[in-house]
């Protein structure tokens, strides 16, 4: 089969287009014909293996553990190891794994969930890793209830466009933040207001917020904190920018420091992947209350400048790679 392989960490030339063998599924394994993967900023993180933080992971020390880059994946089930219960050849598959840049991958079964019926396996490829931080972040760590005013920061990201309309099916008011030329998607996706960071300081008017989902990964606490009620609750998702060893993770970690001596509650977001959480979402995208955002589509060879693409933040909603 083909695959994107890389074997050690760098910028996008590490990443190759090879011929690899195909992988055989152990007992607990979901083989998957992979219609559509997903591109999200981890793999850029998972490709240079910055920060080094992120090495310790799991993903490999010294060069990657897993030679073949991608984690979400949409479609058909190839084979079934003979432990895997919920599972036959022929069923069509969401979820995560370790290498959907390829034709083929091995994933669990408790990393997979049915497709969405509504969905195309490019839709149901830019869902799980997203739309699952999303919904950790307002449901598990921002405890998002109806009647709250929730901002969202980096609204018409991968994470941001899914992070309104979840918080709007859970019956929050919703004030999204993204630069000019996204605010008509961040609108179009159910935001009640929309502000432009080229021209308005969202922090400078007055206004707070019950919960605050920040996706965007720079702005400093102090300003955050300004737009937040007292007893308001902020999740930083992430960690961009900042330096080689921790990256953006050091400001949710000096959040979650703050947090033990003021009556708001600041909080970093590592997300984690279930298909519980996947069978969640899909009853919101079932219910036509989700839709997953497209913007690109790259060919499995054009892995690299999708990357680029996301890395660059260019993106409005998610970028797919189909197969």
């Amino acid at each position: 089969m083909q695959a994107i392989i890389q074997d050690v960490y760098g910028s996008f030339d590490v990443l190759q287009l090879r011929e690899v063998a195909k992988p055989v599924p152990g007992d607990d394994d979901v083989l998957i014909r992979v219609q559509a993967a997903g591109v999200d900023h981890g793999v850029w993180h998972l490709m240079t293996g910055l920060p080094y933080l992120t090495r310790a992971f799991g993903f490999g020390l010294m060069k990657p553990k897993s030679g073949i880059r991608g984690r979400d994946v949409a479609g058909v089930v190839e084979a079934a190891g003979k432990n895997v219960g919920g599972f036959r050849p022929g069923d069509e598959v969401f979820g995560t794994c370790e290498g959907s840049f390829a034709e083929y991958v091995c994933a669990k079964e408790g990393m997979l969930a049915p497709k969405p019926a509504n969905l195309s396996f490019a839709q149901a490829a830019v869902v799980p890793i997203s739309a699952g931080t999303a919904l950790q972040g307002l449901r598990d760590s921002g405890h998002v209830r109806a009647g709250q005013d929730v901002l969202v920061i980096g609204a018409a990201g991968g994470v941001g466009a899914y992070a309104v309309q979840l918080a709007k099916a859970f019956g929050a008011r919703v004030t999204g933040v993204c630069s000019t030329a996204k605010t008509d998607l961040v609108r179009s996706i159910g935001a009640d207001h929309v502000i432009d960071y080229q021209r308005e300081d969202f922090a400078g008017g007055g206004q707070q917020y019950d919960l605050i989902l920040d996706t965007a990964g720079n702005r400093p606490l102090p300003v955050l904190r300004c737009a937040l009620k007292p007893t308001g609750t902020l999740v930083i998702v992430g960690g961009e920018g900042g330096g080689r060893w921790t990256g953006g993770f050091e400001r949710a970690l000096r959040a979650a420091v703050l947090s033990l001596f003021v009556g708001q509650k600041l909080k970093g977001l590592i997300a984690a992947e279930r298909a519980a959480d996947l069978r969640f979402l899909a009853g919101f995208i079932e219910a036509g209350q989700v839709t997953p955002i497209i913007d690109k589509s790259y060919a499995l060879a054009d892995a690299p400048a999708a990357i680029q693409y996301v890395h660059e933040g260019r993106a409005r909603g998610k970028v797919v790679i189909t197969l």
